[in-house]
């Protein structure tokens, strides 16, 4: 039995302080300050000296697999619009080493000390990379020796369609065992959203798997792709298990096609995943309260798309708070996003630091969620599945 002792923590949604009993990976009790621990306990304590404790911090929208963290500096040189970066990537791949499991273990080192407990990584699959994307990212994961948890979405990053092969790719990484079927604009990128639907929803059936759809299309074609998606997840009775990523056209939309969308998307049981966009904002409050769970991610890190970021969630709820309102309700909104909203978007149980919960935690020098989101502190340690694994910016 293996246990652990959190003394004197200030543990977001609990009134006052407690120390925190953390049993074989799960919260056991919340006890009164300098009680001490239970009778015959042994087990490791740190003192947190009334510190934050967060639940752990969740990204439900990466692409780990494009990486180029800890390599060289490689200048942002793409063409215009979303077909541009996509040749850009392919054509780089093969001189930059990519997708490269030296490169996604890092950034995963960094996601870790940052707080990440649990990650959601989109990987490429396409005839020029076939699965070695996939093969790359469980190596990074499993290097990380439980350090972090993750769940893979094989995607048709050039369209799938258009990309003659990759619908039997897709298959073969199913049958691999990774969770996930992924989608890319099936009505502007694929240019046939029924037939792109019919397999993505085809292959979750046969195989199992949820579905996680990038969607960047806007206006009335992005909108009409949520009635699709909406209309077939309904019909195929797979509430739960069914993600619209990016999801532009909602945070676009007039009043009134967004509320006929967001009760859609509440009826039907499907989950969104936003990266805090500088357009297109998703309505975090009303998809909140209308019981619509999202996640918030951090997208690309320092790669052939983008040379920001750095993989810290924490960063990436300050920017969705930035959007979306300067009040506490609305920066706690944007961190539940990056924890349990995260949580409840992705499937993963009991996230969050109550009695019977995983032990998957976060603690910060703050006083309350708000300005841990405002200040960013260092993480002082990071607690996956009860083992602390990280401390002060290094991992253990």
């Amino acid at each position: 039995m293996s246990e652990l002792l959190l003394r004197d923590a200030r543990i977001q949604g609990h009134e006052g302080p407690a120390d925190l009993l953390i049993r074989d990976g799960r919260i056991a009790a919340l006890l009164t300050p300098g009680a001490g621990g239970p009778d015959g306990f042994a087990g490791e304590v740190e003192d947190l000296n009334g510190r934050l404790v967060l639940p752990g911090l969740v990204d439900g929208h990466a692409h780990l697999d494009k990486t180029l963290w800890g390599g060289p500096w490689v200048p942002h040189n793409s063409g215009p619009g979303l077909m541009g970066k996509i040749r850009n990537g392919q054509e780089r791949r093969p001189e930059l080493g990519i997708p490269n499991a030296d490169h996604i273990t890092a950034l995963l080192e960094n996601m870790i000390v940052c707080g990440t407990t649990h990650v959601r990584s989109h990987v490429d699959v396409d005839p020029l990379v076939g699965l070695d994307s996939v093969e790359a990212v469980r190596e990074a994961v499993g290097r990380l020796d439980g350090r972090i948890s993750a769940e893979l979405v094989a995607f048709p990053q050039a369209g799938m369609l258009i990309s003659p092969g990759t619908e039997t790719l897709l298959e073969e990484a199913l049958k691999a065992g990774v969770e996930m079927i992924g989608g890319l604009d099936p009505a502007g990128v694929d240019r046939d959203p029924v037939r792109h639907l019919d397999a993505i929803f085809g292959l979750a059936g046969r195989y199992g798997a949820g579905v996680d759809i990038h969607l960047h299309d806007g206006g009335t074609l992005g909108t009409w792709q949520f009635e699709l998606i909406i209309e077939r997840t309904r019909a195929l009775g797979l509430g739960g298990k069914v993600t619209i990523s990016h999801g532009f056209a909602l945070g676009d939309a007039d009043p009134a096609t967004r509320d006929r969308l967001i009760e859609g998307l509440s009826e039907a049981g499907i989950a969104l995943a936003t990266i805090a966009p500088a357009r297109g904002v998703l309505p975090l409050r009303a998809l909140t309260e209308a019981g619509v769970p999202v996640a918030l991610g951090n997208d690309g890190v320092r790669d052939l798309w983008s040379p920001f970021g750095d993989g810290d969630m924490l960063e990436r709820a300050f920017f969705q708070a930035r959007g979306t309102g300067a009040r506490d309700e609305d920066i706690e909104l944007a961190l539940d996003a990056a924890t349990r909203g995260a949580a409840r978007a992705l499937g993963l149980e009991a996230h969050g630091p109550a009695v019977g919960d995983h032990a998957d935690l976060v603690v910060v020098d703050a006083r309350n969620a708000a300005e841990a989101v405002c200040v960013r502190p260092r993480r002082s340690l990071v607690v996956k599945a009860g083992r602390i694994v990280a401390r002060d910016g290094r991992l253990t």
